[in-house]
């Protein structure tokens, strides 16, 4: 490959940590913690404590397999090499892809929407407000790779200065509930405690507030010395992400009683209006705008960088791995998927597809750890900078399995 088709590598460890993080950080816990605090009661945070541990066997996976094969379009990839199948990188590939398609148009909407509640626009303008706001982002994507790292970055100190507002106006209520109590359980299965099956159950839920890491794979190529780079970046990120979940949930519940939360819309917002009523409520649908905008451009980044991969695989047309000569980004990729976005964001409703993207992100799990597994065996295959026991990659595989079960 020429220099003028490589990607510009310009992103370093601490980067990588703000990319990964604002991945995991979404505007979902604002609403996750109502709904897990339902399932757990003020056992929450031991539920956001056993989810860390079960993504993170996965994200152990990732940084291991990043570390070996720093390659745009990673997933299809590895996949690729560990079955010895183009077909099986392809057809996920190609999943990945339409969930993007689907998902960040869907949140596009969910963006022109909520701005237009926040200023009074009228409906009528919200796929107009969508085209623009995806144009905006696409635009930032294609100015190059630091720009949107910059971008994220942002929108990440953003969202977590948010979840930080929380935790320092619920502070002084920590200590005032028993943190162990957890919902009643009529008949408890296999006569397992009640707080045990609260916790688990919960956990589910939980899991995919850790869900993210695996976007930074896709930018391999853009990093500086990947093989550490990507390693450090995910086991920091969850580190950070995992922090302020857990201190998120112990105020959440110390400030509200588990039940009201619940049943709540808005549990955070419910949050700061008992803890400091003089913080206006419309400071999180700020912070919202800014969550949604994160997700979006980390997406997007990462399916135009999957379609690059992909490309430079031979799974997809080469013009698609086409790099800007003066930007250093795949340009081409970058403007097919707006062109792509265009009909849902144009015709589409907002609605919930979540079970659909879950599934298929579990599969994706699964068939990765597996792929570890089976490469790590495999004599002749390098060695990474970072590596992880057998038994990292099969528990991954095997708690993944375990969700789609209980879902």
């Amino acid at each position: 490959m020429s220099e003028d088709n490589k990607l510009h590598q310009a992103i370093g460890p601490g980067q990588m940590a703000f990319y990964a993080a604002g991945s995991m950080l979404g505007a979902g816990i604002y609403g996750l913690i109502g709904q897990a605090a339902g399932l757990s009661g003020n056992a929450i945070w031991l539920s956001f404590m056993v989810a860390l541990v079960a993504a993170l066997l996965t994200g152990l996976s990732y940084a291991s397999l990043g570390s070996r094969y720093p390659k745009a379009g990673g997933t299809a990839y590895i996949l690729e090499r560990a079955f010895k199948s183009p077909r099986t990188g392809f057809v996920v590939g190609l999943m990945l892809l339409a969930s993007a398609t689907i998902g960040i148009p869907t949140l596009s909407l969910v963006f022109a929407r909520n701005l237009s509640d926040m200023f009074g626009i009228s409906d009528s303008l919200i796929p107009a407000i969508a085209i623009v706001y995806l144009l905006a982002l696409g635009g930032i994507i294609f100015r190059g790779i630091r720009e949107s790292v910059w971008v994220n970055t942002a929108c990440c100190i953003i969202e977590a200065t948010g979840l930080l507002i929380v935790i320092a106006t619920g502070i002084s209520f920590w200590g005032s509930v028993d943190y162990m109590e957890a919902p009643p359980v009529a008949s408890p299965a296999l006569g397992l405690d009640p707080l045990v099956i609260a916790v688990m159950s919960s956990t589910v839920l939980t899991f995919f507030a850790f869900v993210g890491f695996e976007d930074t794979l896709n930018l391999a190529e853009e990093c500086r010395d990947p093989q550490r780079t990507l390693p450090r970046g995910i086991i920091a990120a969850m580190a950070i992400v995992a922090v302020l979940y857990i201190c998120v949930a112990i105020t959440a519940v110390s400030v509200v009683p588990w039940q009201d939360l619940a049943d709540s819309k808005s549990p955070l917002t419910d949050v700061i209006r008992v803890a400091a009523p003089h913080i206006p409520p419309k400071l999180f649908s700020t912070i919202a705008l800014f969550s949604i905008t994160n997700t979006v451009l980390v997406n997007y980044v990462t399916a135009s960088r999957l379609l690059y991969g992909m490309a430079h695989q031979g799974l997809l047309p080469r013009i698609l791995g086409e790099v800007h000569i003066g930007r250093r980004t795949p340009h081409i990729a970058v403007f097919v998927l707006f062109v792509m976005f265009l009909p849902a964001a144009i015709f589409g409703t907002i609605s919930q597809l979540a079970t659909a993207a879950t599934l298929l992100l579990l599969t994706v799990f699964i068939l990765m750890n597996v792929s570890l597994v089976i490469l790590q065996k495999r004599k002749g295959e390098a060695k990474g900078k970072f590596e992880v026991p057998a038994a990292v990659p099969m528990g991954g595989a095997v708690v993944c399995v375990i969700l789609i079960i209980a879902r």
